[in-house]
Formats: structure tokens, C-alpha cells, sequence
């Protein structure tokens, strides 16, 4: 495709390699073009609104995309879900799950180092915690919406969450009730430090990202929460946990 001679005019002139590449292009102009719609709807409307149209396209637009790359497939779809995801092994399908998350991951990482390797660490670190104020929120609104959790779900809530995020198939976490009102939640292996404790490099220094990224999840999953850090890179931490969050609501009027 270097020969302008032999440069395609139209779609039918790719051959199979060529024709593979623009549709994964495809998929992928597809996906921003929808992050688009809703950034653009956000700053023009607001988050409630954005949220709402999500909720809505989400709704009417999955099923629409399902059905038609369905029938072009020869793919039956069971509740409007596609038969051979629902019928593949449970290990199977946990693996397409936790490949998706390192997927994101993966891709993060990849912008991070984009930005950082052209204007520095601090550039990237500026972008990855505005980031963070935006991903963070959708992420519990998109769990909440999958979980059908109600407005104010509370600790338990804020616990169930935390184990539903693209983090919880990756890293190992746990979490202890601290008080009936507040409960610590520690991130005892974190992929990203435990690839640069390999490479014998330092934490990775992301409090201030992570100070963003749990006080707005929390907050999305209920506004009543209060965040506080107990430690986070570059704050020393034990061998059992890299970070830990305590999350509380205010204890009811009247008791000590």
C-alpha cells in the first residue's frame, strides 16, 4: 500500500489483511466518537445530563450494535446476549474479563508514558489525575447502573463497588470494618508496583492520583462519604499493602 499506483480507491480494493485492520479502526472510531458524544454533552450540559443520555444511548445502542454484528456473524443472542459468550466455560469467560481489565490498564500505562516520555513526569502525572476526576465518577455510576444499586447504598454499597471496578480483577484487595460507621480498605498487591518492584525500581509515586481517584468513586456511590488516606507511595507502607482508604459516613445526630 507504499505504491501509489496500487493505492486502494474503495473498501473492495483491500485485500483480507488490509480489510481486518480498517475494521478493528472501525471499533475504534466507534468507541471515541461515543467518549465524545459524552464529554461534549458534559460540558455543554453538565454531568446529569451526560449520565442520562449515556443511560439511554447505552441502553438503545448495545442492543442495536449486538443484533446487527449478530446477524452478520451467524450468532443466536439469548436475552439479547451472544449465545457463545454465554455458553463458553465460566474459567473461559473470567479470563475474558480479567483480559479486558489489563487491557485498560495496559492502555493507561501507554498513555502515561506517552505524554511523560515527551513532556516529562509531571505533565503526565497533571493528565492522569485529571483523568482520574473523570474516569473515577463514571466508573461508579457505570457500576451502580450494573448493579442497579439505589441513590444511597451506603458502606455496603460502597464495598460491593469496590469489587466490581476494573482494579479488582487485577490486583489483590481487602477490605475491615474500623468502626460501625467507617471501614478500611487496604490494596494489598497492586500489578503496577509489583512490576516496578521487579525491575527493582521505587513506588510508583501515586497518592495524589489516588486521593482524586477513591474520593470521587466514594462519592459517586454515595455523596454522604467521607475519604480519608491512611497511606499511599510515596508514603511508606508495610510488605502487606501498597495503599489504604478508610471510607466513613457521619455518625447520626445525637451519639458521641
Amino acid at each position: 500500500m507504499n505504491d501509489p499506483a496500487n493505492d486502494p480507491s474503495s473498501i473492495a480494493d483491500l485485500g483480507r489483511a488490509e480489510q481486518v485492520r480498517l475494521l478493528l479502526d472501525l471499533f475504534h472510531r466507534n468507541l471515541i466518537h461515543h467518549a465524545l458524544w459524552f464529554a461534549e454533552v458534559r460540558h455543554q450540559m453538565g454531568e446529569e445530563m451526560a449520565l442520562e443520555a449515556m443511560d439511554e444511548v447505552l441502553g438503545k445502542g448495545l442492543d442495536l450494535q449486538l443484533k446487527r454484528l449478530a446477524k452478520v456473524l451467524g450468532v443466536s443472542l439469548e436475552d439479547g446476549l451472544p449465545e457463545p459468550l454465554l455458553e463458553m466455560p465460566d474459567e473461559t469467560r473470567r479470563a475474558l474479563i480479567e483480559a479486558a481489565s489489563a487491557n485498560w490498564l495496559a492502555t493507561d500505562g501507554l498513555w502515561f508514558q506517552a505524554v511523560e516520555f515527551r513532556h516529562g513526569m509531571n505533565e503526565a502525572k497533571r493528565c492522569n489525575d485529571s483523568c482520574w476526576a473523570h474516569f473515577s465518577p463514571f466508573e461508579a455510576w457505570s457500576i451502580k447502573r450494573f448493579l442497579k444499586l439505589p441513590d444511597r447504598p451506603g458502606l455496603q454499597g460502597l464495598k460491593t463497588a469496590l469489587n466490581f471496578r476494573l482494579y479488582s480483577s487485577l490486583n489483590e484487595q481487602s477490605m475491615e470494618d474500623d468502626t460501625p460507621h467507617s471501614f478500611i480498605f487496604r490494596m494489598n498487591r497492586c500489578r503496577v508496583q509489583t512490576a516496578r518492584n521487579r525491575k527493582g525500581l521505587a513506588d510508583y509515586p501515586c497518592k495524589s492520583g489516588g486521593l482524586v481517584e477513591y474520593t470521587y468513586f466514594a462519592r459517586a456511590i454515595d455523596s454522604r462519604i467521607r475519604t480519608e488516606c491512611l497511606a499511599c507511595p510515596p508514603d511508606p507502607h508495610p510488605e502487606e499493602w501498597v495503599c489504604a482508604w478508610r471510607f466513613s459516613l457521619p455518625e447520626p445526630e445525637g451519639r458521641s
